[in-house]
């Protein structure tokens, strides 16, 4: 959706790192381009405003259909990212359908905190719900088992105990893929992690990007270590 969604964990970060949070095009407070855009297309455009923004490698944080386009980035421009969080990361084989997505999605409010709801109306409205639907299914056709595999950096993959859109079977699975991934699950927080439990998915990116590698997620039920670095900014 929008920048809206991910101010609460700009916040939290804010205190120890230089955050941005920009939209991809069609979205917030973006242009409004005639076409929903691609995983592919949206990376390329988040290169280029990581370029024009003259940006060191950054700690690049993406939720949802954002961590497909995150992964995307990071292992197409490898030099850009240089740690990757992908929290709710979309979009599991086993409901790899429109019909799938939206169906968990569905599920997953019931579990939300009901004063996200403007929040959501509000983008869509602002982003259109044709573009919302073309984008679910650029995401459902997105094979991104491929861009996971090819990403070097220190990778945090982040869920919510009550995730229905990323059940523990898929979040394990791109764990794996991911060459130096680790894992970590926010307790009581559903598909919305970064939005409803900011501090504790803040906590976690500040131990990924802790010095010492050994250091374990605070909010972790489920980790495996990684090589870790330090990163100026974050974006998403």
């Amino acid at each position: 959706m929008s920048h809206r969604y991910l101010t609460p964990l700009a916040v939290a970060l804010s205190a120890t790192h230089p955050v941005y949070v920009p939209d991809l095009p069609g979205f917030g407070l973006t242009a409004r381009p005639g076409r929903a855009y691609d995983v592919g297309r949206h990376a390329t455009f988040l290169a280029a405003w990581l370029a024009a923004y003259r940006l060191p490698p950054v700690c690049l944080v993406g939720h949802s259909f954002g961590a497909e386009v995150a992964a995307a980035l990071a292992a197409r421009r490898p030099r850009a990212v240089r740690a990757l969080v992908l929290a709710g990361p979309t979009s599991d084989p086993a409901a790899r359908s429109r019909r799938g997505l939206v169906g968990r999605w569905l599920l997953d409010t019931v579990a939300e905190a009901p004063l996200q709801a403007p929040v959501l109306l509000r983008d869509v409205w602002d982003a259109r719900p044709w573009r919302v639907y073309a984008t679910v299914s650029h995401s459902v056709r997105n094979p991104v088992e491929e861009d996971l595999v090819r990403v070097a950096a220190p990778t945090l993959v982040l869920t919510g105990a009550r995730d229905t859109v990323v059940p523990p079977a898929w979040s394990a699975q791109v764990t794996r893929l991911v060459p130096r991934a680790r894992a970590a699950t926010v307790p009581g927080a559903a598909h919305n992690v970064v939005t409803t439990a900011p501090r504790q998915v803040a906590d976690a990116i500040r131990a990924l990007l802790a010095p010492d590698p050994d250091k374990v997620d605070p909010c972790a039920s489920e980790t495996r270590r990684s090589d870790s670095s330090a990163a100026a900014s974050a974006a998403s």
